[in-house]
């Protein structure tokens, strides 16, 4: 069995790594591959510091955004309840539906802050009332607030 090489790649390499990730790789790929195209440099140990650094300014900015979502979280939280005004018909019920891009805007206009609709979770809502709705704000953070449907 050949001996394999480590090297770190310069770019993202489709089912390899990404940019700045250490790999194994066969010599020959690194050798006729690779370093040639300049998607990879040989490992030493000015490249491996480099590595290191990059990861921990990386985990430096996930921790950073992680906190700046808490914070957003905190904020739609304190403001609690956002009101969404549709017309209505008998009974109660609204004409159409309550969408993501409907809460989104309230959202942003309530607090200035923009929220994507993809992120955001409601149930189906068809009347008058008031309703719990989730928004994702990071992988790890998701703030629940309300919305009141209000008669225009």
């Amino acid at each position: 069995m050949a001996k394999r090489v480590q090297v770190v790649l310069s770019q993202d390499v489709y089912k390899l790594g990404r940019d700045g990730d250490l790999v194994e790789v066969a010599p020959g790929y690194a050798r006729n591959f690779l370093l040639p195209q300049g998607l990879a440099q040989p490992v030493t140990r000015g490249v491996l510091k480099q590595v290191e650094f990059r990861r921990a300014r990386e985990a430096a900015r996930l921790v950073a955004e992680k906190e700046a979502a808490v914070a957003r979280k905190t904020a739609l939280e304190t403001i609690g309840r956002f009101v969404i005004k549709k017309q209505v018909g008998e009974g109660e019920a609204i004409f159409g539906t309550v969408t993501n891009g409907d809460v989104a805007e309230a959202i942003q206009v309530a607090t200035t802050q923009e929220v994507d609709r993809r992120e955001i979770t409601l149930p189906e809502i068809h009347k008058l009332g008031f309703y719990k709705v989730q928004v994702k704000l990071h992988a790890d953070v998701t703030a629940e607030v309300e919305i009141q449907v209000a008669a225009l």
